[in-house]
């Protein structure tokens, strides 16, 4: 990557510059619009596209000690959960320079660690309110109602929705970056909608109420003309206007809403609705993602029968294959496995079409030096194998002619490995009519032994008639046009049988730079909604867990100024009297410090999605809005009426049955919170065993030019 730097003040605290450095090259990956970065080598000049917090990391030097325990926390947080990562970059770098400016005012670091560590577990135990229960989503799934039933109008457009290049929406937005966030629009079908936005100016607002009060006024301004249908959205679901009614947590783990004519309840029972609200903008993908989950339930339904056990979304049995040269249209979910393989094949694919086919199933390598460890011999000794009755010039014929024995003798056709296969055999297999395909996934080879009752095996030579398997089709996946397959020099075949539990997920795109891009945002939506469909709960979305933290914690920021001694004794035992005097002293400073944190977060997340021009413009909606909460008298609840009146106030249903409601916005829960502890964590880390000894002049000799440094990234 071409190398940028950032001035690094050596009489500060530099593992936690470091951090803030390496998390500010993130800052446009935060959020759903992302601005996509070109990653270019100093060395070959060959650039990619990226716009993911995992791919920029490998794109980084990172050989320091913090660059290090960064990408740890993060590769952590991906192997876990494939989603988070942006979040937790970000608010790595908030919390540093949170950190950094405690130290800057004195604040102890045991102060620092102490205050901070309990800030945060208060707010996670603070958006407990905010959780929205799923129930029974799989219960209406052979309707009529598809994910791609929610794009059929433009005004379904949600708030934090991330709206990449190649979902169909695009942005129009002034290269300079200078245009103001009321003409940025979005096209979904060649129709121009606003900008949603998270905080609505006073008039605004005033010219909404004034629609509304005419609903002819509304139906005829909505079903205008398509070249000028325009939709002006909010761009979160709270936020926009106090109200007095209350809601509370019911034991059953519903939200309900007190004071209102009718109690609202929020909970979540409909499939479409939460792909909907954890698609966060990208329909493309998660409309392919609910393809893959309903495959899978026809696939349990079938296999059950009159059994009633409940479906369950097995997210590895789902594989993608991308086929990066190839037009867009292409891209859907099809039962079985579906492959590339060299163009050489073509001929053998044509003649194991319309036939079943016998498999085996290798788990190891497939080449003639794979062999047990305690089997491998010596370089300078020759081994003859006198059962085979055979000479060769060279043992790797005499093992390929062996391994062609072995197929002929068992009529196999097809053969699955693990590993990888020598091209040697590959070749000579083509002319024997035998198809040998390399580096299948282990969950893909556990398929095809459940459904052809096949054994896997780990050498060739453990075949025998009980481990072959049966019932395999091959055939050519689709008519991909002939300049296309020249040009990508490669074969689609695809791979199934009868009651097989695995789904393949075809990507496709023309741009070779983006299909990186295009495989991490599909995984992203399908494993949002595996987390969802497996903790049985979401976040309400858009900003508004965020919202609560930072409002929480200048609440407790400002109970320990009113209530020092209060707190102090409720907070603390067992302590020492110096340490409970500093924490009680400095516990205000290192709240706001933390809050400050997510301030930047909000701030940044509107910026990045045009609804504001500067993040000092976000900033002041976001200070209108936290005095609007503490007014209120209980953020939980203002959020929660904001939400509602978003949902059920700005358009009538009446008006049209065309008319979709604006669909809810989740986030998942577990992934969000442990992308917090793990952002925490690491820069409490780095602040309490970083260290710098500064040998030589003394720091009163040092100029300006000794006392900075660069750090390169």
């Amino acid at each position: 990557m071409v190398m940028a730097c950032r001035v690094i003040n050596k009489r500060r605290h530099m593992g936690l510059q470091q951090l803030s450095s390496f998390a500010g090259t993130g800052r446009t990956f935060l959020g759903p619009v992302k601005s996509s970065k070109f990653i270019i080598d100093e060395e070959c000049h060959e650039s990619v596209l990226i716009s993911s917090t995992i791919r920029l990391l490998e794109s980084l030097d990172l050989t320091s000690a913090v660059g290090q325990l960064l990408n740890e926390a993060v590769q952590a947080q991906n192997n876990t959960y494939k989603t988070g990562t942006s979040t937790l970059l970000f608010l790595v770098g908030a919390w540093s320079s949170a950190a950094e400016e405690c130290l800057h005012l004195g604040v102890p670091i045991s102060v620092i660690v102490s205050v901070m560590s309990e800030g945060l577990n208060s707010c996670i135990k603070e958006v407990v309110s905010l959780q929205v229960p799923i129930y029974n989503v799989f219960d209406h799934l052979d309707s009529t109602k598809t994910f791609s039933g929610l794009e059929t109008f433009n005004i379904s457009l949600c708030p934090f929705l991330q709206i990449p290049s190649d979902t169909g929406l695009q942005k129009e937005h002034d290269l300079n970056d200078v245009a103001s966030p009321s003409l940025t629009t979005y096209s979904l079908s060649g129709i121009p909608v606003k900008s949603p936005k998270l905080f609505r100016r006073q008039t605004e607002v005033e010219a909404d109420k004034n629609t509304l009060q005419n609903p002819q006024t509304l139906k005829n301004s909505l079903l205008a003309s398509s070249h000028y249908r325009k939709s002006i959205l909010i761009h979160s679901r709270h936020f926009n206007r106090t109200a007095n009614n209350q809601w509370i947590n019911k034991p059953d783990g519903f939200l309900e809403q007190h004071g209102a004519a009718t109690p609202n309840t929020y909970r979540c029972n409909d499939l479409v609705e939460l792909e909907m609200g954890l698609s966060h903008g990208d329909h493309n993908s998660m409309k392919l993602v609910d393809e893959a989950v309903r495959l899978q339930y026809q696939n349990a339904s079938i296999q059950q029968g009159n059994c009633t056990m409940p479906f369950r979304f097995d997210i590895s049995r789902i594989f993608t294959c991308c086929l990066p040269g190839v037009p867009e249209t292409f891209s859907c979910v099809c039962p079985g496995f579906i492959t590339v393989v060299s163009i050489s094949n073509t001929t053998l694919i044509k003649e194991l079409e319309n036939q079943p086919v016998r498999v085996i199933l290798i788990e190891g390598d497939l080449t003639e030096n794979y062999r047990h460890l305690g089997f491998n011999k010596a370089a300078n000794i020759n081994t003859l194998l006198e059962s085979m009755k055979i000479q060769q010039n060279s043992s790797e014929e005499v093992w390929t002619n062996y391994v062609l024995q072995v197929l002929i003798k068992f009529n196999v056709n097809l053969v699955l490995v693990q590993g990888n296969v020598s091209e040697h055999l590959i070749e000579r297999c083509i002319h024997s009519k035998q198809l040998v395909i390399g580096s299948v996934n282990s969950t893909v080879m556990q398929a095809f032994a459940e459904a052809s009752g096949a054994v896997q095996v780990t050498y060739i030579t453990q075949v025998n008639e009980n481990c072959v398997g049966n019932g395999i089709y091959v055939a050519f996946w689709r008519s991909i046009p002939s300049d296309v397959i020249d040009r990508i020099n490669v074969i689609t075949i695809v791979i199934k049988t009868e009651g097989i539990n695995l789904v393949t997920v075809v990507l496709t795109s023309p741009v070779t730079a983006q299909m990186q891009t295009k495989e991490d945002r599909f995984w992203t939506c399908a494993y949002r909604l595996y987390h969802a469909l497996r903790e049985q709960k979401v976040f309400l979305g858009g900003g508004a867990v965020e919202f609560l933290c930072l409002s929480h914690l200048q609440i407790l920021a400002g109970q320990s100024l009113s209530k020092r001694n209060h707190v102090c004794s409720g907070w603390l035992h067992n302590t020492s009297s110096w340490l409970a005097s500093s924490l009680a002293l400095y516990r205000p400073t290192v709240l706001n410090c933390l809050a400050n944190g997510w301030h930047r977060y909000l701030s940044t997340l509107m910026y990045n999605t045009a609804s504001c021009s500067s993040e000092f413009e976000a900033s002041t909606f976001i200070q209108q809005h936290l005095q609007n909460a503490r007014d209120s008298g209980s953020p939980s609840s203002y959020i929660l009426n904001e939400y509602n009146k978003l949902n059920s106030g700005i358009f009538n249903p009446s008006i049209s049955n065309k008319l979709e409601q604006i669909p809810s916005i989740y986030d998942i829960i577990i992934p969000k919170i442990e992308a917090w502890r793990r952002a925490l964590d690491l820069v409490l880390l780095v602040l309490q065993t970083d260290s710098e000894i500064i040998t030589g002049l003394g720091h009163t000799q040092l100029n300006s030019h000794e006392t900075e440094g660069f750090l390169f990234l």
